[in-house]
This record gives C-alpha cells, sequence and structure tokens, in this order.
C-alpha cells in the first residue's frame, strides 16, 4: 500500500511539473513571439503627411496608423516651399517620422540652384533618412529638363558623399534616369524607385542595379494595374511599402484621399500575388526598407 500511495504521488508530482513547465516554456515563447513582432513594423517609405489636406484630422490619421501597425513614416521632401511643414511634422514624433530632402524633378526652375543650396545646407546642419524626391519627369513639363537632369545628377553625388539612399521621382523618363544611375553604379549607390508602376523590362533592370528596391503602393490594387503581372517576375526582396498619401489611395479608396493605414490593403494584394500570407508580406518589406533607408531606432 505504501509503495502504491508512493507511486501516485510521484505521478501526480510528475504531472504537476510536466504542466508547469509547459507553461512557461508556452509563455516564453509567447514572449519572444510578442518581442520579435512588435519591432517588426510596416514601414511607409512615401508619404506627404505634412500636406495641408490633413490639417483638420492628423492626430485621427496618425493613430489609425500605428493601430494598422505602422512602425515608421518616411516624409519625403520636395522643395523650399514645404520643407519647414514637413520637419515640423517629423519633430513632433521623431520616432515614427524621418525625413528625407532634396529637389523634387518637377520643383526645378529657373532657381533651383537656390534650391539644391538649401538641400545642401540642410544637408550639412542634420541627419536625414535619404535623399529626394530627385529624379526626373517628362510628364509634366519638359521646359527644363536639362536642368532636371543637372539637379539629379548633384543629389546623386550627395548621396554618395553622405551615404544615404536616394527616393527617386521617375516619369516618363525610366530610360534616362537609368542611364544616369549606371554612370554613378557603385556598391554605396542605393535607393527606392518611389511610385514603381513599370513593366517586367524596368523591374528587371532595376534589379540589375542590385541596391535599389521599388516602392510599391495602391496602384497595385487598381483593376488596370500591369503591376500584377511585373511584380510575378520580381522577387519580394525587391519591394517595399509606400501609400504617397495623399494620393494614390488603393482600392476601394481609389479618389480619395490616402493614409498610412491603408497599406494593410497593399499587403493584402501583395499577399495574393506572391501567394503568401500578410505577415510575411509586411515581415519582408520592412526588412527590405531597413536595407536602404538610414531610419531611427
Amino acid at each position: 500500500m505504501l509503495v502504491v500511495n508512493f507511486a501516485q504521488q510521484l505521478f501526480f508530482k510528475e504531472m504537476y511539473l510536466n504542466d508547469f513547465l509547459r507553461f512557461v516554456f508556452a509563455l516564453l515563447s509567447f514572449s519572444l513571439y510578442s518581442l520579435f513582432f512588435q519591432q517588426i513594423m510596416i514601414i511607409d517609405t512615401h508619404s506627404h503627411l505634412y500636406m495641408n489636406d490633413y490639417d483638420e484630422d492628423l492626430a485621427a490619421v496618425i493613430d489609425r496608423a500605428k493601430a494598422s501597425g505602422v512602425g515608421h513614416i518616411v516624409l519625403a521632401g520636395v522643395d523650399s516651399e514645404s520643407l519647414d511643414r514637413m520637419l515640423a511634422l517629423e519633430a513632433t514624433d521623431p520616432k515614427l517620422f524621418c525625413s528625407s530632402v532634396g529637389l523634387h524633378p518637377t520643383s526645378v526652375k529657373e532657381d533651383y540652384r537656390n534650391e539644391l543650396a538649401l538641400v545642401k545646407k540642410h544637408l550639412d546642419s542634420r541627419s536625414f533618412c535619404a535623399i529626394g524626391e530627385a529624379g526626373l519627369d517628362l510628364y509634366h513639363d519638359k521646359t527644363f529638363f536639362k536642368e532636371q537632369i543637372v539637379a539629379f545628377e548633384q543629389q546623386i553625388e550627395w548621396a554618395l558623399e553622405y551615404d544615404l539612399p536616394l527616393i527617386l521621382h521617375v516619369r516618363n523618363a525610366f530610360d534616362e534616369t537609368y542611364e544616369i544611375l549606371q554612370k554613378y553604379s557603385c556598391d554605396k549607390l542605393r535607393g527606392i524607385f518611389h511610385c514603381f508602376g513599370g513593366s517586367i523590362e524596368e523591374a528587371q533592370k532595376i534589379m540589375a542595379l542590385e541596391n535599389f528596391k521599388v516602392g510599391i503602393n495602391g496602384i497595385v490594387t487598381f483593376k488596370k494595374s500591369i503591376l500584377n503581372e511585373t511584380l510575378r517576375h520580381l522577387p519580394l526582396d525587391f519591394v517595399v511599402l509606400e501609400t504617397d498619401a495623399p494620393w494614390l489611395a488603393p482600392t476601394p479608396y481609389r479618389g480619395k484621399r490616402n493614409e498610412p493605414a491603408y497599406l494593410q490593403l497593399v499587403v493584402e494584394k501583395l499577399a495574393e500575388i506572391y501567394a503568401v500570407n500578410a505577415q510575411t508580406i509586411e515581415n519582408r518589406t520592412t526588412e527590405n526598407a531597413l536595407k536602404i533607408l538610414s531610419l531611427p531606432g
């Protein structure tokens, strides 16, 4: 009888011990899982939340962004007209926002050298996560195209000098942009082809540059977008997320004001294209962005 009682006590002690160990293991596993996925958050690599479109409800837009899992928002620079507003917004939450500085090709006018001097002054005075928007635009106006090239090449040289990535604006000028980038090709040159909506051939050329990614936004959800086919030939390693807010809201918000919380719709579409789950898209695009951008910790 004593033997039976002793055996029963050992059995129940072992059972309780096993249950306790399983509980501890589950708790540790959950903690590690939570820690990992809290660190892996969505990055909006291109936004203009500092524009007047958000004057009435910016705080709510930011709250929705955070609630949807957005951990960083890159405020893309355009020119001197919007620079102070951009930097003021960044100062409200430096862990969420990070600014780029540059001269947008459609802002290249007669006074473009003064604009470039201002960009250089800011580069010398503080840190930025990128240079841009910089690039070429033959869609709106070709009047200052030669000056656009000069401004673009100057910003490429600064990207190399300050070891910063480029945020590229390329519209109806892919071949011209690519030719210039090839002239400066080196391991240090890196960046993002913002608002990419191009062909398979263009995607392959970007892959050949090695250190460049493509920014995918709401365009990928549009019914007539060719990105569904293009992206099937572009590995996920080359993709980052962006909004270009307030423009290019994804379906079903197309034509309305865009915001970072809508990136979840872009994530869902990319998950469909790449035949993976949404978590994979979020993780991989975040990893890709962190390899390119100089973001705050």
